[in-house]
Order: structure tokens, then C-alpha cells, then sequence
């Protein structure tokens, strides 16, 4: 088996696990969607062209909340900003390959794809840039079908499914199983921090903008105690 077969497969396999939580985040937001009025090819035209969870369920709510569209749009790219930081992160390992690869990567780029690889890059750092998207795709395939046919299937079933299922479990896992073992240092600890304290003091805040406040201020926190640390050092 050649290498970039064996990483692909890497990818896979080490992306599976994520999958136990990606198919019920994505049927309760086929569900969510259905229930704030959208019909189930508008739904998967959401899912499709925005392809990110949380920002989708971010969009969901400022709209149901009858928010201006400038809100919409200001809470989903907040809450995807995190995706700056996966691009610069990963971009010293992709850079030399063509432009469509980074391209249709880009589209894909997803907590689930991006804790993989960077996770098999730890592991594996004498990989090549094609073995590196190998594991990148593996990730994909193993999370992204399921994402959009669990967006479909919730799409379909609407309110059919009793509110005592709580599916809405899946999304705090989701992040606390990947963020979590991403915070490796103080100034990543310290936004952290900030962002929950401050989420929690500005929900009262109308169509969620407590929580664009609390991302730029823990963001801002973060990059201040680093840079500070790298002035001392």
C-alpha cells in the first residue's frame, strides 16, 4: 500500500470517532431548520454552501430571533473566525500544493479536519504535503457524507422527533472533545476563560451579540499574553 493510501486511511480511521457526535449534530440541525420554517431543500442549500455547524445553528437562532441581517451575518463569522486560525496553522503544510487543492480544502476545512491532521502531523512530522492531504481528505470522508445525509434526514423528519431525545447534547461535545486537548498553553487557557465568563455576563445581550464581544475580547486576550510572553522571553 503506498503511503498517501495509508495516511488517507489514517485520516479515516482517526476521524471516525468524531462521527458519533457529527451525525446527531447534524439531524438536529436538518430538525432545528425544518422547525424555524425553512423547507428541506432550503435546509440542505444551507448546509451544503455554509458546511459549518456552528455557525449554522448561530445563523439559525439570530434569525429566528428576527435579527438584522448584518447580525446573521456578523454571529456566523464570528463564530467561524476560528477557521483564520486553522488556515494560518495549517498553511506552512499546504502551501506548495495547486491552488484547486487549497481551494476545495478550504471549503472542507472543519474542526474535525483540521484536529485530525494536525493531530497526525504531531505524530508524523517527516510526512509529505500529499501524504499531509491525504489525512486531511480521510477526515473528510469520514465526516462530511454524514454530515449532509444527517442534515437531510433531520430535514425530513422536521418535528417528528420528541423533544425528549435531546439531541442538542451534540454540540457542547463536540467542542469540548476537540477543543479541549487543543489547550496547551497559558494564553490559550486565558481566552478560553475569558470567552466563557464574558459569554455567560453578555447573554442578555440582544440576537446574541454578547457573544461577538466575548470572542473578539477573548481573542484579543489571548494574543496580548502571548505576545507579551514572547517580549519577556
Amino acid at each position: 500500500m503506498s503511503p498517501i493510501r495509508k495516511a488517507f486511511l489514517r485520516g479515516v480511521v482517526s476521524a471516525l470517532p468524531m462521527t458519533v457526535v457529527v451525525g446527531p449534530f447534524a439531524l438536529l440541525f436538518g430538525v432545528v431548520a425544518t422547525e424555524a420554517g425553512l423547507n428541506v431543500v432550503e435546509t440542505m442549500l444551507f448546509s451544503v454552501s455554509v458546511f459549518a455547524g456552528a455557525s449554522q445553528f448561530a445563523a439559525l437562532q439570530t434569525m429566528q430571533e428576527n435579527a438584522p441581517v448584518l447580525v446573521v451575518l456578523a454571529t456566523a463569522l464570528a463564530v467561524n473566525l476560528r477557521m483564520v486560525m486553522y488556515s494560518v496553522t495549517l498553511a506552512p503544510h499546504f502551501g506548495e500544493l495547486p491552488l484547486r487543492s487549497r481551494a476545495l480544502m478550504a471549503y472542507f476545512l472543519v474542526d474535525q479536519s483540521f484536529a485530525t491532521t494536525v493531530a497526525e502531523i504531531d505524530r508524523n512530522p517527516a510526512m509529505t504535503a500529499l501524504e499531509k492531504r491525504a489525512v486531511f481528505f480521510g477526515a473528510v470522508v469520514a465526516v462530511a457524507p454524514l454530515w449532509f445525509l444527517a442534515s437531510l434526514a433531520g430535514g425530513l423528519v422536521g418535528q417528528a422527533i420528541p423533544p425528549d431525545y435531546a439531541l442538542d447534547f451534540a454540540l457542547p461535545i463536540t467542542f469540548l472533545a476537540m477543543v479541549a486537548p487543543m489547550l496547551r498553553s497559558l494564553p490559550h487557557l486565558v481566552a478560553a476563560g475569558v470567552s466563557i465568563v464574558l459569554s455567560l455576563a453578555l447573554a442578555g445581550m440582544p440576537y446574541g451579540t454578547g457573544l461577538l464581544v466575548a470572542a473578539a475580547v477573548a481573542m484579543a486576550a489571548g494574543a496580548a499574553l502571548e505576545r507579551w510572553r514572547e517580549m519577556r522571553g
